[in-house]
């Protein structure tokens, strides 16, 4: 019988566990190095969410809670184009550009304007909401963050590789609100906004189940070490799409 010839290429540098074959305690190490990479990693990655959550709950409850800042911004708009501006600037920056949101401090400057800017527009939003409802929307964002967060770490099934599942449901968003943008000039359509803000919110759940899984890296897909700033990014995002649409699905206006 004929043996099988093997390509190899000899300008590729070998894989570590081509590198470590037959030696078990090498490749141990290696193993033991990339989970304290991997665990430094989703603690930086939770420190920085931690910081722009707080930044972001700060300046929607000024924006709620105070009479004369909410007064002042619902009469300015310009502010609120102002900081989707920058957010939008910012956010193609960091998405857009591999090397620059990998260049420090450049990273981190982009990453606080970014920060900031959806913040402010977040306040915006929710001034034109009951305190209440801000609120309860805040707490139920919340839960459902730890919930899913808990599920992430806990559970077997590999979230990463239901992207069908996940673009499915960003089709069914799209076709809802593109007729609610038909719709609206005729009239306002309770139930199909609240149809948009279901799954907008179920699908969001999803992405954070989805980028929590690509953090800690034990799924079919990952993400790398050196991209602390987009996994950041990535998760910051769910959030606050999960609380803006399920302020728009349980919120009240102010009276």
């Amino acid at each position: 019988m004929k043996k099988s010839k093997q390509v190899v290429n000899e300008n590729e540098p070998p894989s570590y566990q081509e590198a470590t074959a037959g030696y078990p305690e090498m490749e141990a190490q290696f193993a033991w190095d990339d989970k304290i990479i991997r665990r430094t990693f989703i603690r930086k990655v939770y420190a920085i969410l931690m910081l722009q959550l707080f930044v972001t709950v700060g300046i929607v409850c000024l924006f709620t809670f105070c009479a004369p800042v909410r007064f002042y911004i619902q009469t300015n708009p310009s502010l609120y184009m102002a900081s989707y501006i920058m957010f939008f600037a910012t956010y193609i920056a960091l998405s857009c550009c591999g090397d620059l949101r990998r260049q420090f401090p450049w990273n981190i400057i982009l990453l606080v304007l970014f920060t900031l800017s959806m913040a402010f527009m977040m306040g915006f939003v929710s001034s034109f909401y009951n305190t209440k409802s801000v609120m309860l929307c805040l707490g139920i964002t919340a839960l459902v963050c730890l919930s899913v967060t808990l599920f992430s770490f806990q559970s077997k099934i590999d979230v990463t590789s239901c992207q069908g599942v996940l673009f499915s449901l960003c089709i069914a968003m799209l076709l809802c609100a593109i007729t609610i943008s038909i719709v609206v000039p005729f009239g306002y359509v309770p139930w199909l906004h609240a149809i948009y803000a279901v799954i907008g919110a179920i699908l969001f759940t999803l992405f954070l189940a989805f980028d929590t899984q690509l953090l800690l890296g034990n799924k079919r897909y990952s993400i790398s070490p050196e991209e602390y700033v987009f996994a950041t990014l990535s998760l910051y995002l769910d959030i606050i799409y999960l609380f803006s649409f399920l302020l728009q699905l349980t919120g009240n206006g102010h009276d």
